[in-house]
């Protein structure tokens, strides 16, 4: 096998001790697999049926974190709840005994209709590392646009089955930038609170943290950043710590100390099945309907008539069925809901929405890149795949910054500090439907990415200078330094107070609401989760109070 050249970003090669490093790595792939025992359960949701012809008083669409939220407190409120989710309601285990696939080696659980698997860091040594699965509505979707693909969660869930779990409030001064038509006081003395109560964040033990031996990656990143002048933070988690502490243990199935998180955790992480949605259930107010993908939603006597597809597990559609709904809650996320509603003004099924749909998307400022460490500062052979440290350069005006400490946990010592970059990009796409393809396109370019790397190198350059670092070049494709072209935090395309009113009304259409990532423009300095979270409890608790008795 030919091994590329490895360059290094000062033209020097990461040398003779990179490239054993990564020929390990390639030659341990296969065998470094360790399984845990049977899954706990999971929330026995209300899964449910949705017959062609009928009529439900309120429709979601989507079972992320808007729709969750929105499921439970209209039902607390009395009402009817249907949710219509594409993906799959994960809670039946494999032949293997769990849920959600491995990492190494991953199964068709692991992808959304896909034959490949598509992940952040798919190369070593410039050569590609994605591998064959089984075509399956597997739970993370890798959607390809012109100048970016981007993640989605896909299932019962969304994207609390497939994130990283760091549940960060934004520094209120930020605010006003994020979403100037919000009241700061409001979301930080009620909304915020309320999500990360909900939403069950809690907080690394920092004593237990020092001595852990799958956070050695963690402190390393730490010592070498202080070297460098930078402060760091412990970033809170739905990922139950304490869970965790019993893994390192080794009393409990592993799952975070299994390589587990980007396919989904099979113990310890709580997601919205096992808090939101749990709680929707509780009311028996709610069915959740899945592998259910909308096309047209358009007015109809009573209300809108929505066409949906049932598809099976092979992605091939069961069956079209439209269903007359009161009201509808766009919440497929920033993306589903961003093509939706572009394809209905489109089409003409919903003329009347205003021009901007589809405007104001970006990527959270999100950027990869990984430095090679010195023989001396060894990142550990078992890694934690849940984030606990952060690099905070925010106070930097020239280009403010947040740089995950995140792990490369491939069961090999590899001397790697990988980071993900939360960074202030100004840059902005929009989606549109495109007539000769029948498809929605987003305008991104991969350019735009370049004030969100100039923002990570005011980090990460210094910390190469000082401990005599370099950068991998070699993980997101040959002579690649920078993960630039995909996104891990999708916002905007439906943005507050400009497509919708100021809590995610669509005003043409009387009973049509977003509630999710979409309403969002672009960024919220921090992982973004807790904000979309805490604002659709602050949308849904006004619609609840103006609306329910108007229609």
């Amino acid at each position: 096998m030919r091994v590329p050249a490895v360059i290094g970003a000062s033209g020097q090669g990461i040398g003779r001790r990179g490239f054993l490093v990564g020929a390990g790595v390639l030659a341990g792939l296969g065998g470094v697999m360790r399984l845990g025992g049977a899954p706990r359960a999971r929330a026995a949701l209300p899964i449910g049926q949705l017959e062609d012809g009928a009529t439900v008083p309120i429709l979601v669409i989507g079972a992320g974190y808007g729709g969750a939220v929105a499921a439970l407190r209209l039902a607390q409120a009395g009402q009817t709840v249907t949710i219509v989710e594409q993906g799959m309601a994960w809670n039946t285990p494999g032949s293997d005994g769990k849920i959600f696939s491995g990492t190494l080696p991953a199964d068709g659980r692991s992808s959304w209709l896909s034959t490949m698997t598509d992940q952040p860091t798919d190369h070593l040594l410039g050569i590609p590392i994605d591998m064959p699965v089984d075509r399956f509505t597997g739970v993370l979707a890798a959607e390809h646009f012109g100048g970016i693909r981007v993640y989605q969660g896909r299932g019962v869930g969304g994207g609390s089955l497939v994130n990283g779990g760091m549940a960060v409030t934004p520094r209120r001064e930020f605010f006003p930038d994020i979403l100037p038509s919000v009241d700061p006081a409001e979301m930080y003395g009620t909304y915020y609170p309320r999500a990360n109560s909900m939403l069950r964040v809690n907080h690394i033990d920092e004593q237990w943290f020092e001595s852990a031996q799958c956070y050695q990656y963690a402190r390393v990143g730490r010592e070498l950043a202080a070297r460098a002048g930078f402060s760091t933070t412990f970033v809170p988690n739905v990922y139950d710590f304490d869970y965790m502490k019993q893994e390192q243990a080794g009393t409990v199935p592993l799952s975070a100390l299994n390589r587990e998180s980007l396919y989904g955790n099979n113990f310890g992480k709580q997601s919205l099945d096992k808090t939101y949605l749990a709680e929707a259930a509780a009311t028996g107010r709610v069915t959740v309907v899945p592998l259910h993908t909308v096309a047209r939603v358009a007015p109809a006597p009573g209300g809108y008539r929505v066409q949906m597809d049932q598809i099976g597990t092979d992605g091939n559609v069961i069956a079209t069925k439209n269903v007359v709904a009161q009201r509808v809650f766009f919440a497929a996320g920033s993306v589903g809901t961003s093509k939706l509603l572009v394809t209905q003004k489109a089409t003409g099924a919903l003329p009347d929405l205003p021009d901007s749909v589809g405007s104001g998307w970006g990527n959270n400022g999100n950027v990869m890149a990984a430095r090679q460490n010195q023989l001396t500062d060894p990142t550990g052979v078992n890694q934690s795949t849940i984030t606990a440290l952060g690099i905070d350069n925010w106070d930097d005006t020239a280009g403010p910054a947040f740089a995950e400490i995140t792990s490369f946990p491939i069961g090999i010592e590899t001397f790697v500090n990988l980071h993900l970059a939360i960074t202030k990009n100004p840059n902005r796409g929009t989606f549109s439907f495109n007539q000769a393809t029948g498809r929605v396109d987003l305008d991104w370019q991969t350019a735009w990415n370049q004030p969100s790397i100039d923002a990570a190198k005011r980090i990460l350059d210094p910390i190469n200078a000082s401990a005599g670092t370099t950068y991998r070049n070699d993980l997101f494709g040959d002579g690649k330094i920078w993960g630039d072209e995909f996104a891990y935090h999708p916002l905007g395309g439906c943005v507050l107070n400009e497509s919708t009113d100021n809590y995610g009304r669509l005003t043409s259409y009387p009973g049509l609401y977003v509630i999710d990532s979409s309403l969002i423009p672009g960024s919220t300095t921090v992982n973004p989760f807790v904000t979309v979270t805490a604002l659709a409890e602050r949308n849904i608790a006004a619609i609840i109070a103006s609306d329910m008795g108007n229609r």
